[in-house]
This record gives C-alpha cells, structure tokens and sequence, in this order.
C-alpha cells in the first residue's frame, strides 16, 4: 500500500511514541499527570502546563527521575483566549514541531440548582470548552507540520462521562444539594467539538478524540474520595473500582501512537461500563 510503512505490528512499533514532542494542559497532576508520565516513560519530550508552578516542578522533577523521556514545564493560564496563545507562543520558542496535544484542564462548579452562580458557567466554560478550541488553534500549525496520513498530529481532548449522564446532583463526588449542570454541559460541548476540530484539522492530517473517563484520583474526585474512599466510589461498578492511573496511560497511549493514525472523531468511555450499567439499572 502506497506510503505506508513496513508491516511491524510489534507492540513496539504500534504503540511507540518515542521523540515525540507532546504537551499536555493541566499535567501537574490528576489524570494530566498521568498522561504525562506515559509519555515520558515511553521516550517522548513533555510540556506539562499549568498556572501552579511548585507542582509543574515537582512533578517535572519526578517524570525527569523516571525517563527515559523528558519533561518540561510552563505556567500558564489559559481561562483566557490570551493566556492560550501565551501557551502556545511559548512552545513555538521552543520547538519547531508538536505531535501531541492534550487538552486536559479543566474545573467544576457545584451550587444550588436554584442559587447556581453566573460565573459558575462562565469559568467552566472557559476553561473546559473556550481553551481546547483556542489551543488547538494556535498549535495546529505545529501539530501539522511534517504530518503525513499515516503519521499524523494527535489532539485528545479529556471530557467526561458527566458529558452524557443524566444525573447532576450525586452526593458522592459532590457537597448534598449541589449540582454540577456547568461541568456536565461543558463536557457536552467538548464532546461535539472534538467532531468539528476532527473534521476541520483531518485535510492537514490531524487527529482529534476525546476520552471519557469515569472517577479517577484527581482534583475533581478529592471530595468524594475524602468523605468515601474509593471503595464508596466503586459501590455498584461492575469491576468494583475506581480507574487506575494505567488504565489512562493505555488509552492515552493509544491515540497517540501509529495504533491510532486513523482514529479521528470518537469517544472512547473509560469507566469500565460503569456509567451505563447505572442507566441500565434505572430503567
């Protein structure tokens, strides 16, 4: 077949992403983190970004630690259009090509349905659907460049089962009476717009995709895992767990690699059927 490389279907060969540059949003922790260090132990070069500096060094000095990759880091605050092409001017300093983008920042906002914040959806927004689009934008040059069908620039966008679950007000991963209507329609919105950037960018040979993923340690999880653990998390999953760091790092590996290079436009839910099963047993 015309263009494509040698048969290899080695392990090594389909899933490597060793010398790629990737730059991961929100990577200081969480599952940015987690992404971040499966690259790195897998020989790609990572900017991690994000505005808390102590915790990009902390965790670039421990990726670093584990290599045989590398990690960098840049603070950034991309809430604003601005602080995203502040991002992105700041790699292009750096690096002449981007193979990997992920968007992984993000934030929350629960309130009372009937005392629920304006600017509870105006920094969810922002930050969970306004930054992928604006990031996207100014690395696509990068992420284009040198890119060929069978090796393309990959952009995986972190949504969340919250973006298709009918259900708002949990008291596990929430404060009782509160509501997350912001988070989940965002995550919506993200999900649609990783279809629209997939079909924008695929003439210059970019990927887009989205994973879902369920509870995983992280930011967003810490109230529900201080007041129940994880085994409260897990009460009627059917694998009876939360998500594991190496369930991310596969996945996130995955699309990144040559395994991936004609995946563009999914969802891939990362929750072990959890969510489904719970709609399933509502009806």
């Amino acid at each position: 077949m015309s263009g494509e490389n040698k048969l290899d279907f080695s392990t090594s060969a389909l899933f490597c992403v060793r010398g790629k540059v990737a730059v991961v949003t929100g990577g200081g922790s969480g599952i940015g983190s987690m992404i971040a260090s499966a690259y790195v132990q897998n020989g790609a070069k990572v900017y991690i970004a994000s505005r808390k500096e102590q915790q990009l060094k902390d965790t670039s000095d421990a990726l670093n630690k584990q290599g045989p990759g590398s990690c960098h880091y840049v603070v950034a605050d991309i809430s604003t259009k601005a602080g995203c092409d502040a991002l992105a001017n700041a790699i292009k300093e750096r690096e002449y090509k981007v193979h990997i983008l992920v968007n992984n920042s993000g934030t929350s906002w629960g309130a009372p349905f009937d005392d629920f914040p304006e600017q509870g959806w105006d920094k969810v927004m922002a930050l969970n659907v306004k930054s992928p689009f604006y990031v996207t934008s100014a690395l696509a040059p990068l992420l284009a460049k040198d890119a060929t069908s069978f090796d393309p620039g990959r952009v995986i966008n972190i949504s969340s089962v919250a973006s298709f679950i009918t259900v708002t007000e949990d008291a596990k991963v929430a404060a009782k009476g509160t509501g997350t209507w912001s988070y989940g329609a965002s995550k919506a919105a993200l999900n649609q717009l990783t279809v629209l950037l997939a079909t924008t960018l695929a003439n210059k040979y970019i990927t887009v995709n989205t994973i879902c993923p369920g509870v995983f340690p992280s930011k967003m999880t810490a109230f529900g895992l201080k007041q129940h653990g994880e085994e409260g998390l897990a009460e009627g999953s059917p694998f009876g767990r939360i998500g594991h760091p190496r369930d991310m790092a596969g996945v996130a590996l995955f699309l990144a690699s040559p395994a991936a290079a004609y995946v563009s436009g999914t969802h891939i839910i990362l929750d072990g059927a959890n969510a489904h099963s719970r709609m399933k047993a509502a009806l």
